[in-house]
């Protein structure tokens, strides 16, 4: 019996040590990653026994959000341009900065019948509703524009396109049927290696500028060390098999 309860006592113990190492790291995320992200965090908080608060939205309202004060400790963009600003500006950690995925990008519909070529049907122009993210504030929608002016659409869609402010947005879009057809991320409707509903033409990757994407480190997460151990995870082979998983490609190191 006591060495029963001098066990339990040990356990006791070293469970309130381990809670009281834990910290929280609060991180900005882009709205396209935010199904891997959860994932992640999941397996980073089973394993450390820190937690995560993550914020998901569009790379430039992110970013802005950040110039103006929000209280984020690091931002995992859809691009590389906002993670370098934020270095070049003292914002964020000196090289602190890497890439932890590719994005791909895919013209998709909720009805399975509605993509057979992608180029052909975007030249054809028989729907009424194109839905893209915000090319101002999502690479994605960056994207999206260099694949239409790639294919000498860009002009004769113009007038079909809708703008979500950033990717989740734009797949709602296509889901709902308020657009029949949308460029959203592959990893949005990606299960398993497959497109999981619907239709979709995956964009090839020399249509447009490559989809890297970037994670920083920032000022304020310098000292934490949720912050640090999140990042490292995130370079682990664990991570990147859950990357893929979601259709990203990842980058050698």
């Amino acid at each position: 019996m006591r060495i029963a309860i001098r066990l339990l006592t040990v356990i006791a113990l070293f469970a309130g040590a381990t809670l009281a190492g834990a910290k929280e790291a609060q991180i900005a995320v882009a709205a396209n990653f935010a199904a891997p992200m959860k994932a992640i965090i999941g397996m980073f908080e089973a394993e450390t026994g820190h937690s995560v608060k993550a914020s998901y939205g569009s790379t430039g309202k992110l970013y802005a959000q950040i110039k103006n004060g929000a209280p984020f400790e690091a931002l995992l963009a859809a691009d590389q341009a906002r993670p370098l600003l934020l270095a070049e500006e003292g914002m964020a950690v000196p090289d602190s900065r890497f890439t932890y995925a590719v994005g791909s990008l895919v013209l998709w519909s909720a009805d399975a019948d509605a993509i057979d070529d992608g180029p052909a049907l975007l030249k054809a122009g028989g729907f009424k509703r194109l839905a893209i993210a915000n090319p101002k504030l999502a690479p994605y929608g960056a994207a999206s524009l260099q694949t239409l002016e790639r294919l000498s659409v860009k002009e004769a869609i113009e007038p079909k396109i809708v703008m979500g402010e950033n990717i989740a947005q734009t797949y709602q879009f296509v889901d709902s049927g308020n657009a029949e057809l949308g460029f959203v991320a592959l990893s949005q409707v990606m299960v398993d290696g497959a497109i999981n509903r619907g239709a979709g033409w995956i964009v090839p990757e020399h249509m447009h500028d490559p989809i890297s994407q970037d994670g920083v480190v920032l000022k304020r997460g310098a000292g934490n060390p949720a912050i640090s151990e999140l990042f490292a995870f995130l370079r682990g082979e664990k991570v990147r098999a859950v990357i893929h998983d979601f259709g990203y490609g990842t980058v050698d190191e």
